[in-house]
C-alpha cells in the first residue's frame, strides 16, 4: 500500500515540474532519463527502435533524455560491437534522428560520451572489439585490463572526446555528459588501485589523479565553447568494488572535484546506488548533496528512485517492484536544495509512461522492472 502521504503524487512532485536552465540546457522540468546501456546498435549504429525508445520517454514527460553510453571517436572506446558510437557519418546521422525525435516531443537531448578503459563488457564478453587501454593495465584491484596507456594514447583519447563533443553540439544536442563513473576510464585514473602511474596523470592524492579527466573536460570545453553545458557523471562505487570511496570526507571530495570545476564542468551527475543514503557519517546529505555543497554546481541525483531495491540486487534477484513512498524523501531533499535534477533509471526502462502514471494516480498500471525482459521489450 502507498502511504496516504503520497496519495496525490502530482501535487507531491509539482516542485520537480519547474523548468531548469544551465547554459545550453533548457529543460522543461527536473526529470531526466538516466543513461542505461541498451545494445541497440549493431556495428555501432543506433537503430530506429533505439531512437523510438528515447522518443517515447520524452513524449511521456521526461524533460531531459540522457542516452546510454556512446563510444567516442577512437577505436578502443567500447568493448562490444553493439554499443552505439558517437563518431563517423553513419553513426552520427542515426543519432541525429534520435535528437530530432526527442526535440519534437519537447524534450532536451544529452548524449553520454563514454570510454570503457580496460573494462571488458560483462554482458557480451566475447564481442569483437579493438584492444583495450587503461591508465596502468588494470580494470580493478589486481584485475588486468587493457594495456597501459602511453602519452600518445592519452593525447589521442582526449582528442577523441573533444571530437565527439563537437559533433554533439553541431547536430543540435542540448548538452553532453561525460561518463566518469562506475570504474571506466575516468574512474580508472581517479582510483589509486587502478592508477599506478608515476607521471603527471598519477600521484598520491586524488587531485593528481583527476588530471586526465580535467584535460578531457578542458578539451571538450574548447571544442564546444563557453555556452554549451558539460555534465560529468561520477560515482564512489565501482564495478569491481561497490563499497569503495574515492573521497572519504568532504575535504577529499573538494580536492577531487575542484580541478574538474576549473576545467569546465557545469553540472555533476551523482551516481549512487540508493539515493536516500547519507554519504558521510554525521550528516544526512547524500552523494549529490555533498557534491553541490563543495562545488556550488548544479547536481543530478540518481539511485533506485521509485524501486524497492538497488540495481546490484537486481543482478541477483531479477525483478524490482515499484516503491513510491521514498518519493517524499526525494522531494524533501529537493526542497532543501540538495539537488537540481533527478534521473530515473529502471522505472523508465520498464515503463516509459511511469511519470504520467504516478501523477495520474494510475498506480495499478505501473510495471515492475524485470532484467530478463528489459532488452526483449524493446527489440520490436
Amino acid at each position: 500500500m502507498i502511504s496516504s502521504v503520497v496519495d496525490d503524487l502530482a501535487a507531491l512532485l509539482a516542485p520537480l515540474r519547474a523548468p531548469f536552465e544551465c547554459k545550453s540546457l533548457k529543460a522543461p522540468n527536473r526529470f531526466c532519463m538516466a543513461p542505461m546501456s541498451r545494445y541497440f546498435a549493431p556495428g555501432g549504429i543506433l537503430t530506429e527502435d533505439g531512437a523510438e525508445y528515447y522518443r517515447l520517454r520524452a513524449a511521456a514527460g521526461i524533460g531531459t533524455i540522457i542516452t546510454e553510453g556512446t563510444g567516442v571517436a577512437i577505436d578502443h572506446s567500447v568493448a562490444a560491437d553493439s554499443v552505439p558510437l558517437f563518431a563517423g557519418d553513419e553513426a552520427l546521422a542515426a543519432w541525429k534522428r534520435a535528437v530530432d525525435a526527442v526535440h519534437a516531443e519537447g524534450g532536451t537531448f544529452v548524449p553520454q560520451l563514454w570510454h570503457v578503459g580496460g573494462c571488458s563488457d560483462f554482458n557480451f564478453p566475447d564481442s569483437p572489439h579493438a584492444p583495450l587501454v587503461s591508465p596502468s593495465g588494470f580494470a580493478g584491484p589486481d584485475v588486468p585490463g587493457g594495456r597501459a596507456m602511453s602519452d600518445e594514447d592519452i593525447a589521442d583519447t582526449v582528442a577523441a572526446f573533444a571530437e565527439s563533443a563537437r559533433a554533439a553540439k553541431d547536430m543540435g544536442c542540448d548538452a553532453i555528459e561525460l561518463h566518469g563513473a562506475h570504474g571506466y576510464i575516468f574512474d580508472q585514473f581517479f582510483w589509486d588501485k587502478t592508477n599506478l602511474r608515476k607521471d603527471r596523470y598519477g600521484g598520491p592524492d586524488i587531485a593528481d589523479r583527476a588530471t586526465f579527466a580535467a584535460e578531457v573536460v578542458a578539451a571538450c570545453r574548447e571544442a564546444v565553447g563557453d555556452d554549451f553545458a558539460i555534465i560529468l557523471r561520477i560515482s564512489q562505487w565501482k564495478t569491481y568494488d561497490y563499497e569503495v570511496k574515492l573521497a572519504n570526507d568532504p575535504d577529499e571530495m573538494q580536492r577531487w572535484l575542484d580541478p574538474l570545476v576549473r576545467a569546465g564542468v557545469d553540472i555533476f551527475h551523482a551516481s549512487q546506488r540508493r539515493f536516500w543514503e547519507p554519504e558521510f557519517v554525521g550528516d544526512t546529505k547524500n552523494f549529490g548533496g555533498w557534491i553541490k555543497e563543495v562545488t556550488g554546481k548544479p547536481v543530478i541525483t540518481v539511485g533506485s528512485i521509485g524501486m524497492n531495491r538497488d540495481l546490484m540486487e537486481d543482478f541477483v534477484e531479477g525483478i524490482s517492484s515499484p516503491m513510491l513512498n521514498r518519493l517524499v524523501d526525494l522531494v524533501d531533499m529537493f526542497d532543501r536544495g540538495e539537488f537540481d535534477l533527478v534521473a530515473l533509471g529502471r522505472v523508465l526502462l520498464a515503463d516509459p509512461d511511469w511519470l504520467e502514471k504516478i501523477e495520474q494516480r494510475r498506480i495499478d498500471e505501473l510495471k515492475p522492472y524485470d532484467r530478463a525482459t528489459a532488452l526483449e521489450r524493446y527489440e520490436h
